[in-house]
């Protein structure tokens, strides 16, 4: 007698889990109609039902940006994207309007200073240089410096060591594109920098990153920097010091990441 209660009271119990489930299941249809059967029931492995709400927590925040940039930049304002190296095994990456001009695993592998030229009118490629600066020849950086044309974009990424062997005209020369940090770059800092020479835009984008942990984004739509008139210069960099108190791998800080929009000339 006491064997069928139990069992006519587990009978009941199920019953009402069910009239439950049920009653919850037609709750969330008529709360939200977009719902379907399909979203809220998944079988598990072992075959018993389970029920999830699936939302849409990521939703299409529209068309993505060239370079890979989370949206497009303004207008006709030219997209990059640049990675400094990491350690000396992993080169620098230099991406401008979609297309990589230099890549981590071919061109500007070089360790040191690795450069990319650009029409500022255009957007067109116009050189590429990876110069050694540990145990290279440093006239070698400065003749393809010098021989950078008026109106044009300069993208620089830092691999391994940028610095051992760079002189005081090598770096005037860098100064002379915008570069109010390049007198302090010393021993296996990372660096990136985006500049100008003699370019017709006339704003100057200047930011040192604060954070270890976190690329910096420069969108001109965005209120990340402050705006200075400067020499009609255009001029943006991000720097991290060599310091074994700080850096991800003993004798090299972390790699870095810039990204952002260059108002094109019309």
């Amino acid at each position: 007698m006491i064997y069928i209660r139990r069992e006519k009271f587990r009978f009941v119990f199920m019953v009402a889990a069910l009239i439950i489930s049920i009653s919850l299941v037609l709750r969330l249809l008529q709360t939200n109609p977009e719902l379907t059967l399909s979203n809220l029931v998944g079988r598990s492995v072992g075959g018993a039902a389970s029920f999830q709400l699936k939302t849409d927590n990521h939703k299409d925040d529209g068309p993505k940006g060239k370079c890979g940039l989370a949206k497009p930049c303004p207008g006709n304002d030219y997209t990059f994207k640049i990675y400094s190296g990491a350690t000396n095994i992993i080169g620098p990456q230099i991406c401008f309007e979609g297309k990589m001009i230099i890549e981590k695993d071919t061109r500007g592998n070089r360790p040191g200073i690795n450069i990319a030229v650009v029409n500022e009118k255009t957007g067109e490629h116009v050189s590429t240089g990876s110069f050694n600066m540990w145990n290279g020849k440093v006239e070698e950086l400065i003749e393809f410096l010098k021989s950078i044309e008026d109106g044009s974009l300069v993208l620089i990424a830092t691999f391994d060591d940028p610095a051992t062997k760079l002189n005081d005209e090598a770096r005037t020369l860098i100064a002379e594109l915008g570069s109010s940090y390049i007198s302090q770059l010393k021993f296996r800092d990372n660096w990136l920098f985006v500049g100008g020479k003699k370019t017709i835009t006339q704003v100057t984008f200047e930011q040192v990153m604060p954070f270890l942990n976190s690329p910096i984004y420069v969108l001109r739509y965005e209120n990340t920097f402050k705006i200075h008139q400067f020499l009609s210069l255009f001029c943006l960099f991000q720097h991290i010091k060599n310091d074994r108190e700080t850096n991800k791998y003993e004798s090299w800080p972390e790699m870095i990441e810039m990204e952002g929009c260059i108002p094109r000339i019309d």
